[in-house]
């Protein structure tokens, strides 16, 4: 038990540090890459409040003096870096409303989409994947290393097109964006959680045959199970932790896809919402929606790292040493 508590402990060390190390890089990178961008900053800002036909120098010269925006670079980034010390990420330049009440709504919606990734994902990936690894050679393995291969080497952007052509406008089965509806989930999620299954499929293959091909599932056998109890009782645990591991490593591939397929499909989550922010020059929103994805990817791999020791003892014996 304290070896358990001890792994858990380097565990959540590791991962905090990343966070605040995370939330400093992010937070100063997204600082000067927006004040670097061409074009007047109060300008931008003006047009996403009242419209660029009401836009005047009058009107960006107010937004200049409101929000400080003719202050020495270096105060600015130094007042950023004392609010995230007091975990606030101050408000929007555009809106005027916190960022955290906006980053909290985006984030759920973010969050819907990844699971539903995974899940489509884990469907799809999963069994194919068992199949070839028990059966290789066979035919569903041949199927399954073509589709790997296309889906792995067609980008999310044209893939997203495809969807929304096939399935949306020849179909008609699916709304083409947007989320009014109950099915809106589904195009992005594809969207994402197709290539993810291409990978997730040859890497369950190597895991099920490097366990079929161990010593305890020979074991299993020779006590008289057979090989789907093998497989159930002793097979699916030993080749769960390269599975988990290659999903959590991964799992940056949902963070960084969703930028493009949210913004394509018009889903109000975190990457739909950093681009606008880019767009409008609001540099809070911009750094708070980098902030969340960044730590969406820390928290992923912290559940990685759960599964793994929960799944392997011998990781448990080895934090602990």
């Amino acid at each position: 038990m304290s070896g358990k508590r001890t792994a858990w402990a380097g565990i959540l060390l590791r991962r905090a540090v990343q966070i605040v190390a995370l939330g400093l890089l992010v937070g100063t990178v997204c600082f000067f890459m927006a004040r670097s961008l061409p074009g007047d900053m109060a300008t931008r800002i003006a047009a996403g409040r009242y419209g660029y036909d009401l836009v005047s120098n009058a009107a960006a010269d107010a937004v200049r003096i409101e929000l400080g925006l003719d202050r020495p670079l270096w105060l600015a980034l130094l007042q950023w870096w004392g609010e995230i010390a007091r975990l606030d990420l101050g408000t929007s330049l555009v809106t005027g409303n916190s960022v955290w009440s906006e980053v909290v709504h985006q984030l759920g919606a973010t969050i819907d989409l990844a699971v539903a990734s995974l899940a489509v994902a884990v469907v799809v990936g999963l069994p194919l994947g068992t199949w070839s690894g028990l059966h290789a050679g066979g035919c569903i393995d041949r199927l399954t290393l073509a589709l790997a291969v296309v889906l792995r080497a067609v980008p999310p952007f044209l893939l997203a097109v495809l969807l929304m052509v096939l399935v949306a406008v020849r179909l008609g089965a699916l709304p083409v964006a947007g989320d009014h509806h109950v099915g809106s989930v589904l195009l992005p999620a594809l969207t994402l959680g197709l290539g993810l299954a291409a990978g997730l499929a040859r890497v369950t293959r190597a895991a099920m045959r490097e366990a079929a091909a161990s010593p305890s599932f020979e074991f299993a056998r020779t006590k008289g199970l057979s090989d789907r109890q093998a497989l159930v009782r002793h097979g699916l645990r030993q080749a769960a932790a390269p599975v988990v591991a290659y999903l959590g490593v991964h799992a940056v591939f949902l963070v960084e896809g969703a930028v493009v397929v949210e913004t394509l499909f018009a889903w109000p989550g975190i990457g739909h919402a950093l681009v606008h922010a880019v767009f409008g020059r609001d540099v809070p929103m911009i750094q708070g929606a980098a902030l969340c994805m960044g730590l969406l990817f820390v928290v992923f791999n912290l559940l990685v790292d759960a599964g793994c020791l929960a799944l392997d003892p011998r990781r448990r014996r080895g934090e602990a040493a």
